[in-house]
């Protein structure tokens, strides 16, 4: 396996190979990332995993400045998963100069939930997705179902761009207990750690009452008001179209799409129905 640090040596290592599956990350990896870049190497082709902090899609007070940073130690374990190439760009490589120019994403996909919340969140994504695209060429690119909305902002991106790329999904990794992993999830203390698998069987029970027959307005009311009196602090708790994430009418597949910060840690979480 081979880590570059700029984007010459990157194009260098690659020119007249055949075009590698991408699996874009902002390190701290943990066995979500690593099952990311397995089902890349299973494409058969060279699997290249960026690591990359992107300051853009950080609001000024978010944890940008404390966001896992394990460069020595996030190698060592994408070796062992079937990488060939890692890049490992420094702020100023990417970001040569102000980056003025930006990716815009439809406000239908991107200004609902987390994009309510966090405005700029998906021009950031998508700006620095559309350049490692630009730079790694892929013939596919890797992300997972646990950030659902980018999944699907970034699927539209490509098709809107006529990006030639796939954009394909893999399953949530979770826990024993059920947690959805996540760098942000070292954050937890021990006791809040033993306290957040209460976010994805909230959700596991919701996708149960709408089974049965529960409208989903009384599904949400209910779920807020149980995590609220649990200590959390949700910001949102949706259930939509698996599709678009318009409002949900019970007649096409539905997710539900949960965010919600418990102690200082925001964790976000969903099911599909």
């Amino acid at each position: 396996m081979r880590v570059y640090h700029t984007i010459a040596e990157l194009r260098s290592a690659l020119a007249g190979a055949s075009r590698p599956v991408l699996v874009p990350t902002m390190g701290g990896l943990h066995e979500g990332h690593l099952s990311l870049v397995r089902v890349a190497a299973a494409a058969g082709r060279p699997v290249v995993t960026s690591i990359f902090v992107n300051r853009l899609q950080f609001a000024p007070s978010e944890d940008f400045a404390r966001y896992p940073r394990t460069l020595d130690r996030d190698v060592e374990l994408l070796e062992g998963a079937g990488c060939d190439v890692v890049f490992a760009p420094t702020e100023v490589e990417l970001y040569p100069e102000p980056q003025l120019f930006k990716v815009l994403p439809s406000a239908q996909l991107s200004a609902v939930l987390e994009g309510a919340v966090r405005p700029d969140f998906f021009t950031g994504v998508c700006t620095v997705v559309l350049k490692l695209l630009h730079i790694v060429q892929p013939h596919a690119a890797i992300f997972g179902k646990k950030d659902y909305q980018q999944l699907l902002v970034l699927r539209a991106m490509a098709r809107q761009l006529t990006l030639p790329v796939a954009i394909s999904a893999a399953e949530t990794v979770r826990a024993s207990d059920g947690l959805a992993l996540s760098s942000r999830n070292t954050y937890l203390t021990d006791e809040q750690r033993r306290q957040a698998p209460e976010l994805y069987a909230t959700l596991c029970q919701m996708a149960g009452r709408l089974r049965e027959g529960v409208s989903a307005q009384q599904v949400e009311a209910d779920a807020l008001r149980i995590l609220t009196a649990r200590g959390w602090r949700p910001d949102y708790v949706a259930v939509r179209r698996q599709a678009d994430l318009g409002s949900a009418d019970g007649q096409e597949p539905q997710v539900i799409l949960a965010a919600a910060t418990l102690g200082s840690t925001r964790l976000i979480d969903n099911v599909e129905v």
